[in-house]
C-alpha cells in the first residue's frame, strides 16, 4: 500500500494528514495549534515530528510514501516551496518548507497556496469531481481563486492566478484586498462587516446588530431570525457577488462555481440576488452551462486540500 502525507498551515492550527492511494477518506491526521509566536523553526519541527509520529503509529515507512503535499496561505513560490511571509505567519520569511520535508523524509513535497490547494481538494473529493472547467472561490476573510481549466490547475505566469479578490466592480465601494470597490471588498467576511457598519446608522433602534458585532456569522443570523439591516446587507453582497461571478463566466465559461466558507454556510440568504444578478449580467449561454455550489468538504477541506496536492503532484499533472 502506498499514501500521501499532507500539512496544512494555517495561523490559528496546523494539521498533518495521512491518507491512502486510491482512497477518497483521511486515513489518520494530527492537529496542533500554530501559537506563530513560537517561530517558524519550532512550528515546522512540530510538523515534523507530527509526521514522523503518524507514520509510526500506522506502520508506515517513509518509502511508503509517494510525495507530501502542503497548503498555506500566500504569498509563497509554488515551484520552489518556499514560504514567503504570509500575513498571518508574519515570519515565515523565505522558509524552504519544501526542501526541509524532502531532507529530513527523502519524498518529494509541494506547495501550494491554500486557495489552488482547496481547488484541488474539491476536484477530486468534493463538489468539482468530474469536472474539466471549474472554479473555487474561498469567501472567507479574503476573496480569492482557485481554477482548474481542462482539466489541470492553472497557477498563471508568477502562480497568482486565482486573485479576483481585487478585482473592481465598483467605482467606489469598501476596501478590500487594497482598492476600494473590489469583489473581496464586497464579498469577504471583512466586507461585510465594514458595509455592515456603515448601514447601521440608517437603522437605528430597527436592528438587533451591534457595532460590537458585526461578524459574518451574527450578520447571517440576524437576516435569518427576520433583521431587515442584516438581510439587506446579505441581499447586496449576494448582487456583488453575482457581478464578480458573471465576469468570471464570460471569461473562463466554468461548468462549475463552488464557493465556501461564507457562501457554503450562509448561501440561503445569497442565492436569488445572485442568481438574479448572473441572469442580467453574465452571456446567457455561459450562465446557462454553469452551476454555482456550495463547497462540500466543510471543515475537513484543509486536510483534503493538503492530500490534494501530494495526489496531483505525484500524479504529474502540475508538478
Amino acid at each position: 500500500m502506498k499514501y500521501y502525507l499532507g500539512m496544512d498551515i494555517g495561523g490559528t492550527k496546523c494539521a498533518v494528514v495521512l491518507g491512502e492511494k486510491g482512497s477518497s477518506s483521511v486515513k489518520d491526521k494530527i492537529r496542533f495549534d500554530t501559537r506563530s509566536e513560537r517561530g517558524w523553526r519550532t512550528v515546522v519541527g512540530e510538523l515534523i515530528s507530527s509526521a514522523h509520529e503518524l507514520l509510526g503509529r500506522n506502520g508506515i515507512s517513509c518509502e511508503d510514501v509517494i510525495a507530501c503535499g502542503v497548503s498555506c496561505g500566500g504569498p509563497l513560490n509554488s515551484e520552489t516551496g518556499v514560504i514567503m511571509c504570509p500575513p498571518n505567519l508574519p515570519d515565515w520569511d523565505n522558509v524552504p518548507l519544501a526542501q526541509m520535508i524532502t531532507d529530513e523524509f527523502g519524498f518529494p513535497c509541494k506547495v501550494r497556496n491554500d486557495a489552488d490547494a482547496c481547488a484541488l481538494a474539491e476536484w477530486q473529493f468534493g463538489a468539482g469531481r468530474g469536472c474539466r472547467n471549474m472554479i473555487f472561490l474561498t469567501f472567507g476573510t479574503g476573496m480569492g481563486a482557485g481554477l482548474i481549466l481542462d482539466g489541470r490547475l492553472y497557477s498563471g505566469t508568477l502562480g497568482m492566478a486565482g486573485e479576483v479578490g481585487h478585482m473592481r466592480i465598483d467605482a467606489d465601494g469598501p476596501v478590500g484586498y487594497g482598492k476600494a470597490g473590489s469583489f473581496e471588498g464586497y464579498c469577504s467576511g471583512a466586507g461585510i462587516a465594514s458595509t455592515t457598519r456603515k448601514m447601521l446608522p440608517l437603522y437605528n433602534g430597527e436592528t438587533v446588530l451591534t457595532p460590537d458585532d458585526v461578524s459574518a456569522k451574527a450578520v447571517a443570523q440576524a437576516a435569518t431570525g427576520g433583521d431587515r439591516l442584516a438581510q439587506a446587507i446579505y441581499r447586496r453582497c449576494g448582487e456583488k457577488l453575482g457581478l464578480g461571478l458573471s465576469i468570471l463566466i464570460d471569461i473562463l465559461n466554468p461548468e462549475r462555481i463552488m464557493i465556501g466558507s461564507i457562501f457554503a454556510r450562509s448561501s440561503h440568504l445569497l442565492v436569488d440576488s445572485m442568481n438574479e444578478t448572473i441572469k442580467k449580467e453574465a452571456l446567457p449561454a455561459s450562465a446557462a452551462c454553469c452551476t454555482v455550489v456550495p463547497a462540500m468538504l466543510g471543515d475537513e477541506i484543509g486536510d483534503y486540500a493538503a492530500l490534494g496536492v501530494a495526489k496531483d503532484y505525484a500524479e504529474g499533472k502540475n508538478g
